[in-house]
């Protein structure tokens, strides 16, 4: 980051001698139930924060609408650093986006696609020829209609040349809990949520969904190295404010969310979990916002068509 990374954490200082924030207690909202990928980020870093600022950091959930609830929560509050968001792709859309200031992606990471071991798919080869002996039999789970859980399966169907059924749930981790007990099939999951059962030999990881495969897990072949050329995903996690958020406050909070994702501790819980940490200013997580939702707003548009039809 060099001589940006050092003018920006100058400025941040600055602003937190003029203004002593944080002086209090900060919420980072996440807009799904807890156990999810956003939950588990958002309490890694609150933990680091609090220490950090000498003030509680405080996670709260508020789930609904595939995180629409809790997103319009954090754009209604007012914008002075002390509501603030761990958004994914499904709170974020054309319609919302412009009311959030984006402040730092936190991670980018390949999903793990995971089975049931009761499935009897153990390679991405033998789940495409399952699903394409049984047109919508087999069941993924996601955490809600338009979560990047949902679109990157619907993404791999096209690809592949087959069809499930989509389970839409609150979150990703009641969508975990079936996935477990066998109620769904498998899902294409965080890291952070699958990986720990995929250790206990509860579930199975069949491969990963990024174009190279995952630090976290690099003995886990691509979906296009295993079974269909060409086809990548990632999954997102970030922190947004409302967008009335005072440039030096967003600059502030960016230099002090990078300075946790760049601490050894940090990274390494997070690798440990299935997160890969990310290193963004306020602009480069601005502009990486807008080309995913213009990349999943194309997928949706085809899929709402395809229903009419």
């Amino acid at each position: 980051m060099g001589a940006t990374w050092v003018s920006g954490f100058n400025a941040s200082m600055e602003v937190f001698a003029q203004s002593g924030f944080p002086s209090k207690s900060v919420t980072i909202v996440v807009p799904f139930p807890p156990a999810g990928g956003a939950d588990v980020l958002a309490r890694i870093l609150a933990t680091y924060l609090s220490n950090l600022w000498g003030q509680q950091v405080i996670v709260e959930n508020r789930a609904g609408a595939s995180g629409r609830i809790g997103a319009a929560h954090v754009a209604r509050s007012e914008g002075d650093g002390y509501t603030l968001m761990m958004s994914s792709t499904a709170s974020l859309g054309k319609d919302n986006v412009a009311q959030f200031a984006p402040i730092a992606l936190v991670s980018a990471a390949p999903y793990v696609v995971a089975v049931n071991p009761k499935l009897g798919a153990k390679t991405m080869r033998e789940l495409i020829s399952k699903a394409k002996a049984q047109p919508g039999k087999l069941t993924f789970g996601s955490s809600g209609e338009g979560s990047a859980s949902h679109l990157t399966v619907e993404l791999f169907q096209q690809a592949a040349g087959i069809e499930m059924l989509h389970v839409p749930y609150k979150g990703t981790g009641q969508a975990v809990t079936d996935l477990l007990s066998g109620t769904i099939d498998l899902m294409f999951a965080p890291g952070q949520t699958v990986n720990p059962h995929v250790k206990a030999g509860k579930l199975l990881a069949l491969a990963s969904t990024g174009d190279q495969r995952s630090r976290t897990s690099s003995d886990l072949p691509t979906i296009a190295e295993a079974s269909t050329p060409g086809y990548a995903a990632v999954g997102w996690f970030g922190l947004l404010a409302p967008v009335s958020t005072p440039a030096p406050i967003v600059q502030k909070l960016n230099v002090d969310v990078n300075a946790a994702l760049s601490d050894p501790n940090i990274e390494k819980i997070m690798l440990d979990s299935g997160a890969e940490p990310a290193q963004t200013s306020p602009a480069q997580f601005g502009k990486f916002i807008q080309s995913e939702i213009a990349k999943w707003s194309l997928l949706e548009t085809t899929l709402q068509s395809k229903k009419k039809s």
